[in-house]
Order: structure tokens, then C-alpha cells, then sequence
């Protein structure tokens, strides 16, 4: 009987216990849990939205976080314990400034609540704001602005010719005359209208031939002349890396074509001191069917030379690819690539890297 007695008050106690453990939770009742802005503008300041709740339960309600998915947007809420039957906040704060275009952002409620959490919503979409002279064109091109003076091609065939433009604005208060100058052969470049008023608009036409120039990454700088006065500090790079075409091999040659693989394609020498050479090999592997041709190989600075030991490798052979870097005038962390085109159909363009800290001599 006496043990009976004791199981049944441990019982009484776990009951007590777990119906302490629930009255720590009560129930947050919001008006909504979702809030649409709207169309906002971008320069308007911050959309503000407050999501009103009431305590519902019968223990005091409180939050211990809120989180935005974005930082973009910025919570606060009643920090005080929230007593049964009162109301609480959860202010949002949304910026639009650089953010055109819809939104969909969600806030994260921490709290005593059965579930742990809740989560809100917010919506919208940004009107762009209306943009300045400086801001629509901001490259400053002495009497003309333009939205870039980088054109890229990207990657083009050595058989094709590709056309894009550059848009440009009159800024100088002034007719202008635009000349061009340092066109090369590789490249056909206008500006239409040449003759342009104040405030009036234009474009810089480039058309690139593949077909004129090596393979591998080009760039050339165009000068632009004003009113037949010469002027280089003003003009647009061109750029562009050339690719071989090989469109034309038939599914025969394309199954016997040359493989190129390497043994690795990253080389990190770890620290070194300014003025020390470093040296690596790389391995250059034919695994293909037929000769692999090296056509070009390019580093990307004048610090680091590449010099491949053979530039036919056959089916099945490797060849060294000996890379040498020099350090001197280099501090810091060095990141420098070297590019190799080959007639490699499916990889005629490959980038090898090597990197490291370069740090002070004693």
C-alpha cells in the first residue's frame, strides 16, 4: 500500500510539473501576417509597417529575437513583457534605395508560443528612381559621358565578326565633331551621328573580325578626338578572346581530335621573399586521338613568363610546361594565370594558375 501511495504522489508531481511547463506558453493573435507596400519609390526613404499582436494566453508573452531574411530590412518590436489580454509590435522597416523591382521579404518571430516561432511577410515592388546625367552615364570622357568605355566580346570565333555600341551624351555645353583614332585592322569603329548637339545623344560602333588577328585574349584602346583636337586621355578599350572555330569538323574528326588535360591547374608556392624566382612545371597531356597543337600561351603579367617544352604532343604524350615567376617589386598576395589555346575542339581555352604571398626581404 505504502508503495502504492508513493507512485501515485510521484504521478501527482509529474502532472504538476508538465502543466507548469505549459503555462509558460501563451498566444500571440496578429492582425495580419502578411503586408503588401504596395508600389514604393526608390528615393523615398524607408516603408515602415507595424504588425500589431495581442497576448491572448494567460502567462506573459515574451520575444526573445527577430530576424529579417535580408538586410535590407531592419525589425523592432515591444522588448518588454507583453501580460495577457495587452498588445505588442513588430515594426519593419524596409529600404528600397538600389533595390528597383519586386520584393518579397519574411521576419522571423522568436517567442513563448507553442510553435516557437512565427513568421511575417512583407511585399512590394520599388519604383526606379529617376536618374542623373552623372548617374545614367557615368564615365566622364572629357565632353561626352558614356554608360561604359569597356566593350567585351567576350569570346569570339576566328571566323565571325560580331557588332556592339557604346551610348554616349554631350555634356560639354557645345556642338562637338567626334573623330576617332588608333583603329586597328582587326577593327571597324564609327560614331554615329558624328556631329553632335549639346545634351544630344550618340553611339560608338565597334565591329570586331575574328578573322583579322591572333588567337587568344585581345584588347585594343581606341582615342576619341574632339573638334579635331587629339586628346589620349580619352578613348574605349576593346577587348575580346579569340577562339578558333571548329564548327566545321565533321563527327569523324571531332572523335579523333586531340584531348588536352594537365596534371594540375593550380600551383599554390606558398610564402616567398620579395625578389626570389619561383619555378613550377605543369604537365600538358594529350589524351585525345590526334596531335594537340599548341597555338598560343600568354601570362597574364610581364612577372611571370610560360614556356611549354613542345608545342605538338602526341596522342597519348605530355609535354613540361615550365613556369617561372618573379617576385621582384611584388608584395603581397600574387594571383597570376597563364592561358593556353590549343586545337582542342572542346577545350581550346585553358587558364592555369598560380598563386601566393610574396612578403618583405629581411
Amino acid at each position: 500500500m505504502r508503495y502504492l501511495v508513493r507512485l501515485f504522489t510521484v504521478a501527482l508531481f509529474l502532472i504538476a510539473g508538465l502543466n507548469a511547463g505549459a503555462q509558460t506558453f501563451t498566444e500571440m493573435a496578429f492582425e495580419s501576417v502578411d503586408h503588401d507596400f504596395g508600389k514604393i519609390k526608390e528615393d523615398a526613404g524607408s516603408a515602415n509597417y507595424s504588425f500589431n499582436f495581442k497576448n491572448i494566453g494567460k502567462v506573459p508573452l515574451v520575444i526573445s529575437t527577430v530576424s529579417a531574411s535580408c538586410g535590407c530590412t531592419t525589425p523592432e518590436w515591444s522588448k518588454e513583457p507583453v501580460l495577457p489580454g495587452k498588445t505588442g509590435f513588430i515594426k519593419v522597416s524596409y529600404n528600397p534605395a538600389g533595390r528597383p523591382g519586386s520584393f518579397n521579404k519574411t521576419i522571423t518571430v522568436m517567442a513563448n508560443i507553442p510553435n516557437g516561432a512565427i513568421v511575417l511577410k512583407i511585399a512590394g515592388e520599388v519604383l526606379p528612381k529617376t536618374l542623373t546625367i552623372s548617374e545614367q552615364y557615368p564615365i566622364d570622357l572629357g565632353k561626352i559621358r558614356v554608360m561604359n568605355n569597356n566593350l567585351s566580346f567576350v569570346r569570339i570565333k576566328n571566323s565571325e565578326k560580331k557588332t556592339d555600341s557604346l551610348k554616349f551624351i554631350n555634356t560639354s555645353g557645345a556642338k562637338v565633331t567626334i573623330g576617332l583614332k588608333g583603329i586597328l585592322a582587326h577593327l571597324t569603329v564609327k560614331v554615329n551621328p558624328v556631329v553632335v548637339e549639346p545634351n544630344g545623344t550618340g553611339y560608338i560602333v565597334v565591329t570586331f573580325d575574328g578573322s583579322k588577328i591572333d588567337l587568344g585574349f585581345q584588347m585594343a584602346r581606341v582615342y576619341l578626338t574632339y573638334n579635331g583636337e587629339e586628346n589620349y586621355n580619352y578613348g574605349v578599350n576593346v577587348t575580346a578572346t579569340v577562339e578558333e572555330d571548329f564548327s566545321k569538323l565533321s563527327q569523324k574528326e571531332l572523335q579523333s581530335a586531340p584531348v588536352i588535360d594537365f596534371n594540375e591547374r593550380v600551383y599554390d608556392f606558398g610564402d616567398v621573399k620579395e625578389g626570389k624566382k619561383v619555378e613550377y612545371t605543369f604537365k600538358i597531356l594529350n589524351k585525345g586521338k590526334s596531335d594537340l597543337q599548341i597555338r598560343s600561351v600568354k601570362a597574364s603579367c610581364g612577372c611571370t613568363a610560360a614556356n611549354p617544352a613542345s608545342n605538338i604532343i602526341k596522342s597519348g604524350a605530355e609535354t613540361d610546361l615550365k613556369v617561372i615567376f618573379d617576385s621582384t617589386g611584388k608584395l603581397g598576395l600574387q594571383n597570376k594565370t597563364i592561358t593556353i589555346i590549343s586545337n582542342d575542339p572542346n577545350q581550346s581555352t585553358t587558364i592555369l594558375r598560380i598563386s601566393g604571398n610574396v612578403s618583405k626581404a629581411q
